[in-house]
């Protein structure tokens, strides 16, 4: 049946942790990730995203990356970045029960000759409280098989979430 999402990897992080990082892309199929409820320890942080080689993150300048972001106050953001090594998802913080959940689609990752690409959307609650929500997608300039991604903040930890790669078949 065309459509079904086989679990792969997942994390739960009840504990703060620097980063999450999920590996296990071994096929030329799409995979998708789902983030649930993810939280900082400190406050005003970018959450970022890498793609990891043999698990291992790029740590790189090779990152181009695209988002728009609404908030329930009416303002609203466009952000693009070329040669970056810590992509932006979007914003976290500690002040209000701020948190963020995302549906990530990973493309092209197990081809080595091919770049490995990303399209994105979330949604979460920021310092104000307001809804905000992300769509975006982002590029590694780098033709290379990747194995996974890893999350991380801008500075301090990732209190909580849940971290979930599936094959798409």
């Amino acid at each position: 049946m065309a459509g079904q999402l086989i679990q792969v990897n997942t994390a739960t992080v009840t504990v703060a942790t620097p980063s999450v990082t999920l590996t296990g892309i071994d096929s030329d199929d799409v995979y998708m990730v789902a983030v649930n409820n993810s939280t900082s320890s400190v406050d005003v942080c970018n959450y970022n995203i890498r793609f990891t080689t043999s698990g291992t993150p790029d740590t790189t300048s090779n990152y181009d990356f695209a988002r728009f972001g609404l908030d329930a106050s009416a303002t609203f953001e466009k952000t693009g970045i070329q040669n970056s090594a810590q992509p932006t998802l979007g914003n976290g913080g500690t002040g209000t029960s701020e948190q963020m959940n995302w549906i990530i689609y990973l493309f092209n990752f197990n081809n080595a000759s091919e770049y490995s690409f990303m399209t994105f959307e979330s949604t979460g609650l920021n310092n104000a409280p307001n809804l905000k929500a992300y769509q975006g997608g982002m590029v590694h300039t780098v033709a290379q098989a990747c194995d996974g991604i890893q999350f991380f903040y801008s500075s301090g930890n990732i209190n909580s979430g849940t971290f979930t790669l599936y094959k798409v078949v």
